[in-house]
């Protein structure tokens, strides 16, 4: 457990000190998607259904979440967000919809959470806004693509 930098030496749980780390420009980009039944996706790209627009209803909770990240995961620093954006679209040629979120800020801890959770609330979200009329709806594939900054410096899926 030497590289979890959330575990003390004792064994327990610890918020990690990063006063002395040097602040950064730092991003990162998560994604996932929901896959649905195709009336759904249909009535999803309406974008006009008896609660709203499920898709700027989504993007809006994910950017909502995102500032709220530290509130829901307890080891998280609170952080000054400079920027979320949440990109939500039809997967080519699947019944699915993807959700891409990017967080940026200039810090002294990274982004990755905020991104995660960013994705994770507008997925619920999408469920939320269609489950009337598709309760089989299946959320997955929740990832951090990429991240830059940082002591650890730059990743990006697939790269070593």
């Amino acid at each position: 457990m030497s590289g979890l930098t959330h575990i003390g030496p004792d064994g327990r749980a610890r918020m990690v000190d990063v006063g002395d780390k040097a602040v950064t420009q730092r991003s990162a980009t998560a994604r996932g998607r929901v896959d649905m039944a195709a009336e759904t996706l249909s009535l999803a790209l309406g974008r006009d259904t008896k609660k709203g627009d499920p898709i700027a209803i989504a993007e809006l909770a994910g950017i909502m979440a995102a500032k709220k990240t530290a509130d829901l995961i307890p080891l998280c620093h609170p952080l000054p967000l400079t920027s979320v954006k949440v990109d939500i679209a039809p997967v080519d040629g699947e019944t699915a919809l993807s959700v891409t979120a990017r967080a940026k800020t200039s810090g002294q801890t990274g982004v990755e959470m905020e991104a995660l959770t960013a994705v994770s609330a507008a997925c619920l979200t999408l469920y939320d806004m269609l489950k009337a009329v598709d309760k089989a709806m299946v959320i997955g594939g929740i990832e951090l693509v990429e991240k830059s900054g940082g002591k650890s410096g730059d990743y990006r899926k697939g790269e070593s």
